[in-house]
């Protein structure tokens, strides 16, 4: 992992840039402005500022598609790829008129006939026709969404790294395991374990929880303290060089003996996940999977796209229909989750990063099962 601020490799953020513009031409668009983070970075290959919360809407990176140019919103040079040059960039502006005379002097805005943007604020929505008089404003969110849901080489690399971090601080939070250990002690060891790998930003800080016997989808207890015979789920997620890897494993603390069937349920159950991730395929067989392996569906989302923050598809019960439409495609990312309770004894989960290939499924995470 990277401690300085450095750009994306070439060929990974060419690759990216390549595949947006390939969307670009499909979704007739002249002009991609975007504001989202993920999305910036995709097209421009410039590491972003990480904030804990939510941005509001503004034009960090424009992509033109006549050109292939980015012009990219940055108050210095440290992290900017080489084929951005300097005059490419515009700087931070508290009158947003300001950031809308930049659009308006980009070659190709005062032609542009389509400009997708990837979200809008109300005052941008009335203040972006500005800078594209002639061009009619669409939702650019569906081209990136396409572009990134199939993965280049090198994107599988980069999240080859970031799951090998993730797994070493599963692995160190496994070794912490105890009576008497609490889920704040386990979150702990997994955080610190994540930044000595050289990722300081976690996907997710609620990375350790002591599952229930009594409600399947509740913790156990008050005071979050594993006791033994429980059964601890791990979670552990990093965002490294802008994608997140994930991985989740559930280890049972002190006497196991009770636990080994529910071992043996959650196998079964993966067996026929596994079996579901194939190209051409609806992503509702995840869903599926679950019936067949005669296990009650979560109320979490059985699998998502791993990528650079939000990518599709979105597996969930409550989104069956999506999940329908939904072809898996070699090339996609998957987190994929397996989840089965008992009553008495706990649950067992475990997540797993899926690839689809041609011929199938290849599971990305290495790390080891407690009965395996």
């Amino acid at each position: 992992m990277k401690t300085e601020v450095a750009p994306d490799d070439r060929a990974l953020r060419l690759g990216r840039r390549e595949r947006a513009l390939a969307q670009m031409r499909a979704h007739d668009l002249d002009v991609l402005v975007l504001g989202r983070q993920g999305n910036a970075r995709y097209v421009s290959g410039a590491p972003q500022l990480w904030v804990a919360g939510t941005r509001p809407f503004g034009p960090v990176a424009t992509l033109v598609r006549e050109t292939g140019d980015v012009h990219l919103l940055s108050t210095w040079d440290e992290g900017i790829p080489d084929d951005i040059p300097h005059e490419h960039l515009y700087g931070l502006a508290w009158n947003p008129m300001n950031l809308i005379a930049v659009l308006r002097e980009i070659p190709g805005a005062a032609t542009a006939k389509r400009v997708g943007t990837d979200a809008l604020s109300p005052s941008f929505a009335a203040m972006l026709p500005s800078a594209f008089p002639n061009a009619e404003l669409v939702d650019g969110e569906l081209a990136l969404r396409a572009a990134r849901r199939i993965k280049t080489p090198e994107e599988i690399a980069v999240l080859r790294d970031s799951l090998r971090v993730a797994e070493d601080a599963l692995a160190a939070a496994v070794a912490h395991l105890a009576p008497g250990v609490t889920e704040q002690e386990l979150t702990a060891v997994v955080l610190e374990a994540e930044a000595a790998g050289g990722v300081s930003t976690p996907a997710a800080q609620d990375c350790a929880w002591v599952t229930s016997r009594e409600h399947p989808w509740r913790r156990a207890g008050v005071d979050r303290r594993a006791r033994d015979g429980d059964l601890v789920a791990i979670s552990a997620s990093v965002l490294g060089d802008g994608y997140i890897g994930e991985v989740g494993r559930t280890h049972p603390v002190g006497d196991s003996a009770r636990a080994r069937g529910l071992y043996g349920r959650w196998n079964s159950l993966w067996d026929k996940l596994i079996g579901a991730c194939r190209p051409g395929r609806s992503a509702a067989g995840l869903l599926d999977a679950y019936t067949a392996a005669g296990e009650a569906l979560p109320p979490v989302p059985v699998a998502r796209g791993l990528g650079m923050g939000f990518d599709s598809p979105v597996v969930s019960p409550a989104l069956r229909g999506t999940a329908t439409a939904e072809r898996l495609e070699p090339g996609m990312v998957l987190a994929v989750t397996g989840y089965v309770w008992q009553s008495g004894v706990g649950a067992v989960f475990g997540r797993d990063a899926v690839l689809i290939t041609d011929t199938g499924a290849e599971v990305l995470t290495g790390a080891p099962h407690w009965d395996r």
